[in-house]
C-alpha cells in the first residue's frame, strides 16, 4: 500500500519549489551521500517523483505558500490535486516569507487541512517554513503563539529551524517555544548540497530544549555527528526528496 500511495503521490505535477544555489563548498569528501531508500519520512515538493519502493512512514507535503507582496497576506495553493495517502502520516506544509497572516488567511489554510483530512488522510498537523533569523527568534515566538491558538488540537504544529539556532540562539527564547510548538525540523543543506560544517552546529545541540528531526538533502554528503543519535529530543530523520535533473 506505501508503494501504491507514493506511485500515486508521483502523478502529482505541480509548481516545483524553486531551489538556492548549492553552496560553494563541498561536505566532508569522506561523507557517505544520503540514499531516501535508508529512511522513512520525506519532504515531498510538488513536481517531484519519488521512487515507489520509498518506505513513506512519514510525509511533509508542501501545500502551498505566503509570499512577501503588496496588500494582505493570501494563501496560494501548490498542489492541483488532493492524493489520498492512507498508509502515511502527513504534515501540510505552508511556505511564507511574512508573519502578517490575518484571519483569511489562516481560514484558508486550516481549510485545507480539513479537506486533506476529509479525502482520508491521516493529517498529523502543520508545518511552518519559514527563515526565521537567530537574533529574531523572539518576535517569530509571538507569531508562533498566534499560529497555535489558530491551529485546533489534536494537530500538531512543526517549524523548520537553521543550525545556527542551536549555536547562537537566545536559550530564553527557545525555551519559550516548548509549549506552542511540537518538533523543529533542523535545515542541514542548501540547495542540492550538505552545508559544510554541520558537525560543528551539531557538538551546541548538548540540552537542545526542543523536540527536533534533521532535515537531509537526497544526495547530499552527510556523516552523523557523534552523540546525535543520544541527544533525549533527536526524534530522527527527515529526507529532502530532490526533483531529478533533466540530461542535456
Amino acid at each position: 500500500m506505501k508503494r501504491l500511495a507514493l506511485a500515486t503521490l508521483a502523478l502529482l505535477t505541480a509548481c516545483q519549489r524553486e531551489q538556492p544555489a548549492p553552496a560553494e563548498t563541498p561536505a566532508k569528501a569522506t561523507a557517505a551521500k544520503v540514499d531516501p531508500h535508508g529512511f522513512d519520512a520525506f519532504y515531498v515538493w510538488p513536481g517531484v517523483r519519488p521512487a515507489a519502493d520509498l518506505k513513506a512512514h512519514t510525509l511533509y507535503l508542501l501545500d502551498g505558500e505566503v509570499r512577501r507582496r503588496p496588500g494582505p497576506a493570501r494563501f496560494t495553493r501548490l498542489r492541483a490535486g488532493l492524493p489520498r495517502l492512507p498508509d502515511a502520516e502527513l504534515w501540510l506544509v505552508v511556505r511564507i516569507d511574512r508573519l502578517d497572516l490575518g484571519e483569511r488567511t489562516w481560514a484558508t489554510i486550516l481549510a485545507d487541512m480539513e479537506r486533506w483530512q476529509a479525502a482520508g488522510n491521516h493529517v498529523q498537523g502543520l508545518q511552518i517554513d519559514f527563515d526565521a533569523a537567530t537574533q529574531g527568534l523572539d518576535r517569530y515566538a509571538a507569531f508562533l503563539a498566534d499560529a497555535r491558538a489558530h491551529v485546533p488540537r489534536p494537530w500538531r504544529l512543526s517549524i523548520t529551524g537553521l543550525m545556527d539556532w542551536s549555536a547562537n540562539g537566545d536559550p530564553a527564547a527557545l525555551a519559550r517555544l516548548k509549549p506552542v510548538i511540537d518538533e523543529v525540523v533542523v535545515q542541514t543543506y542548501q540547495g542540492r548540497s550538505t552545508i559544510p560544517g554541520y558537525d560543528a552546529y551539531f557538538r551546541k545541540m548538548a540540552h537542545f530544549p526542543l523536540p527536533f528531526r534533521v532535515a537531509l538533502a537526497e544526495g547530499g554528503a552527510w556523516t552523523p555527528p557523534p552523540g546525535l543519535a543520544r541527544e533525549p529530543q533527536f526524534k530522527g530523520y527527515v529526507v529532502f526528496l530532490m526533483p531529478k535533473r533533466l540530461k542535456t
